[in-house]
Parts: structure tokens; sequence; C-alpha cells
């Protein structure tokens, strides 16, 4: 492993020691780009309630916040601990080009820290899921239609 991934790893677990220190969850993340720490985050989960308030959705949005784009290609993001599903997936939709962390799920998982249970069931096909997810087609107006007609209108305004 570089010294650079072993520095951003440390500062990811840094951030995670500190938040626990602050009486939250043991995550931190650090989103960085060209060797610069563009954002970080922490997991705030317990200070907010909210569920999605993971260290690594908290250094996405303080990235793209930063960067004034959704777009972070390019970027490599460094987590204390593996990112579950959903962070994952937003990553890949945010064009992030690397991931690494530092502890596994496997070391969490005797602390309640791991989701390799989610990952799990998300690799079933969607019938067989735990939740409960269908497709229910309903009489609707042509959304996706209306939304690519917006953007082309935008385009050449």
């Amino acid at each position: 492993m570089s010294d650079t991934n072993t520095r951003f790893l440390h500062q990811a677990i840094e951030l995670a020691c500190d938040n626990m220190a602050q009486g939250g969850r043991p995550f931190g993340a650090v989103v960085v780009r060209g060797g610069e720490v563009l954002a970080t985050g922490v997991n705030e989960i317990l200070a907010t309630h909210d569920p999605t308030a993971h260290a690594e959705m908290s250094a996405l949005r303080a990235a793209s916040r930063r960067l004034g784009s959704p777009d972070l290609s390019g970027c490599a993001v460094y987590a204390s601990g593996h990112p579950c599903p959903m962070c994952l997936a937003a990553m890949r939709l945010a064009g992030v080009a690397r991931v690494a962390y530092a502890y596994s799920n496997e070391e969490g998982a005797p602390f309640g820290l791991s989701t390799a249970a989610i990952y799990e069931d998300l690799a079933k096909p969607l019938a067989e899921q735990s939740m409960h997810i269908r497709h229910l087609p309903v009489p609707r107006p042509d959304l996706y239609e209306q939304w690519a007609q917006a953007q082309a209108r935008n385009r050449k305004a």
C-alpha cells in the first residue's frame, strides 16, 4: 500500500475516532482528487436521526458542494470501514474512481457494524429480497419524456 493511501486511511480513522469521542459511530471518510482532500465526513446517524448520514455520504455531499457538481470523476474515497451498499452506489453514481477502506465487514461483525447481510440480500433477484420491491405501472404522464424536453430547452437557452 502506498504512503498516500495509508495517510488518507489514517485520516479517515482519525475522523472516526474523533466522532466516537463526540458520541457518534466509528466511521469517517475522506474524498481526494489529485492528492488533495476535497472533503471529509463522519457518521452522523445518531446526531441527525438520518439513516443516510453515513460518513461516505456526508463526504460525497460536501465534495459535490465544493466542486459545484455531482460529478466526482477522478476522485478516490478513503473510508474507515467497509462502505455499505448505499454508499458504494452513491460513489458509483457520482463517478468515484477508487475506494479504499481500513476495516472489513468481518472485523465489524462482532460489534454489529457489518453490512454483509445487506450485500447478500441485494445479490438476490428483487422478488427474493427481504424488502418487498415491485414495479407497479399506473396511468401517468410521460415523466421521463417531459424531463428530456426540459433538458433540451435548457440547453438551447
